[in-house]
């Protein structure tokens, strides 16, 4: 189910220290690219690579899935991770800040995450 799916890796993000995390449900606004962006940010590049690791093992270990595609890892910046269904965003702050998704797609549902 695409409701645990995103709280698995929400809760993988927020293990290791992630921020502002967000889901947006890109179904109803009738978008190709994929049912749901997951975007959240980190404080350092080093953060910023934690939580990638961390949002890869427990994907591959707790839904079995493993990223179709990606990309940023060599930087640290804004890491990409394609699943599919579920695309992830990990920024630092100010990356995220400067390219603001959630305004891009503002007339999406959107759903914060908090650890539990």
């Amino acid at each position: 189910m695409i409701t645990h799916d995103l709280r698995v890796i929400a809760d993988a993000i927020l293990d290791k220290k992630g921020e502002n995390v967000v889901s947006i449900d890109l179904r109803s606004i009738g978008t190709a690219i994929t049912d749901y962006f997951v975007v959240c940010d980190g404080s350092s590049t080093t953060n910023v690579s934690a939580i990638a690791d961390n949002i890869l093992k427990e994907a591959k270990e707790k839904l079995g899935l493993k990223p179709s595609k990606v990309q940023g890892l060599e930087n640290n910046f804004w890491v990409i991770m394609d699943f599919g269904n579920i695309v992830v965003h990990v920024f630092q702050k100010e990356y995220r800040e400067f390219y603001r998704l959630e305004d891009l797609w503002a007339d999406a549902p959107h759903k914060t995450y908090k650890a539990r």
